[in-house]
């Protein structure tokens, strides 16, 4: 029996985003109230991501009997991610270079608040190559679970899942209870969920009751340039992709609609994480695969980061009247190419990480990420949009590299799934 329309979640979503946006513009102070109902549904979802991604992680890794597959899986997902980010990265550059949005500004940094700029380069002074490197390492075993930070999650999930399979037969009764808990954690998670429509509507109340519609009108030249750009990232590149592993990406975002349209109500492809999870299982993927790919995916395949944050700094020069010469651009793609890896899933992430882009040029005023502060929130949504895409495409590429799944067995699942939304004739 089909689910009617109005019970399927990410119709309630798209609802409840268009309910957000003309409360926010007809009763903007009533908008802006409405933030707490947005910001609790982002919490919910985030006390459950670390131990989330701990059971995933340490399960699928553990019960991987074959380490040199491990490996291979690894490296195979360091060196996808690694090529395809950067690929990204030189899209964006390119584009805002041919585009130039920025040109006719003329804005001066001198008119703009300073301590804006200040405010975010502080907290990139700690987003450096070293310190970055550094943070992964937790103070204790257990700060990952409080702090939230993925990386160190990651860390602390991988050294357990070694120290698991170095047990053998006696780890075999941890990995029940890690199963057992994880299902668990799928069953509040599915409970935190139906409040999704909720907090889509809370967070797209208050965005607009903040900035008022007209945050869309202001540099909307980089706005439809990002945008463009990512749809053609999406459909050209992660579509070639998906062809060359046998699978159409249309298919494939019509199967990951429920979290596309959580990520668009929330502007956090981390809300999306637990479906994806679940999502990559029943397309055939290996639970190993999934459990590796999907949360390193989160740090080491920020796309969309990567296209904003060569656009958004090559923009603010053009803007400023600000010169940067062939070299001064590769360096701030390099740079780009780490900072990009410290913007993991937050919102607001990718913003902080550009001022941790810009610190390499000081030509580049870093008070002039105030001209982009009125509409990140609205670019934070494509960002995270192309990071959860690209993150799902990665998983079923690998998973096709590893012969884990078929791509009869790929295109029925997707087929199935497609075939439960069609209306009725």
């Amino acid at each position: 029996m089909r689910t009617p329309w109005y019970r399927i979640l990410y119709v309630q979503v798209l609802i409840a985003v268009i309910i957000g946006i003309i409360l926010g513009f007809c009763f903007p102070e009533f908008g802006k109230s409405l933030k707490p109902l947005g910001d609790g549904f982002i919490k919910l979802v985030k006390m459950l991501i670390t131990p989330l991604i701990f059971c995933t992680v340490v399960h699928g890794v553990a019960s991987m009997s074959d380490l040199k597959k491990l490996g291979r899986v690894g490296i195979k997902a360091l060196v996808y991610f690694e090529v395809v980010s950067t690929l990204a990265l030189l899209i964006g550059l390119v584009v805002v270079n041919v585009l130039k949005p920025g040109v006719g500004f003329n804005i001066d940094p001198a008119t703009l608040d300073p301590q804006i700029g200040q405010a975010y380069a502080q907290k990139a002074h700690s987003m450096g190559v070293v310190s970055f490197f550094l943070n992964i390492i937790p103070n204790t075993l257990f700060d990952a679970f409080v702090t939230g930070d993925l990386l160190q999650a990651l860390l602390v999930s991988g050294l357990t899942a070694f120290a698991i399979t170095f047990m053998g037969e006696r780890g075999k009764p941890v990995l029940h209870a890690l199963e057992y808990a994880s299902q668990i954690l799928f069953g509040i998670m599915r409970i935190v969920v139906a409040l999704a429509p909720l907090g889509a509507l809370g967070a797209m109340a208050f965005t607009i009751g903040s900035y008022g519609l007209g945050a869309l009108n202001r540099l909307v030249m980089l706005m439809v340039s990002f945008y463009a750009t990512a749809a053609v990232f999406v459909v050209i590149v992660l579509g070639a992709i998906a062809a060359a592993s046998g699978f159409s990406i249309f298919r494939f975002l019509v199967f990951i609609k429920e979290e596309l349209m959580l990520v668009l109500g929330t502007s956090s492809s981390e809300t999306a994480l637990p479906g994806m999870l679940q999502k990559m299982r029943q397309l055939g993927c290996a639970e190993p695969t999934v459990g590796l790919v999907i949360p390193t995916g989160y740090s080491f395949n920020p796309d969309g980061t990567s296209i904003y944050m060569t656009m958004a700094a090559i923009f603010l020069a053009q803007a400023t009247n600000t010169p940067l010469t062939l070299g001064q651009q590769l360096t701030l793609l390099f740079v780009a190419m780490v900072s990009s890896k410290g913007a993991s899933g937050v919102t607001g992430a990718g913003f902080i990480a550009l001022a941790a882009t810009l610190a390499v040029i000081p030509t580049v005023p870093i008070a002039s990420l105030a001209i982009l502060v009125g509409i990140d929130r609205f670019m934070s949504e494509c960002r995270a949009l192309v990071n959860l895409i690209g993150n799902g495409v990665a998983t079923v590429v690998i998973s096709r590299w590893e012969k884990e799944v078929s791509v009869e067995t790929l295109n029925n699942n997707l087929r199935d799934v497609q075939a439960e939304v069609e209306p009725r004739p």
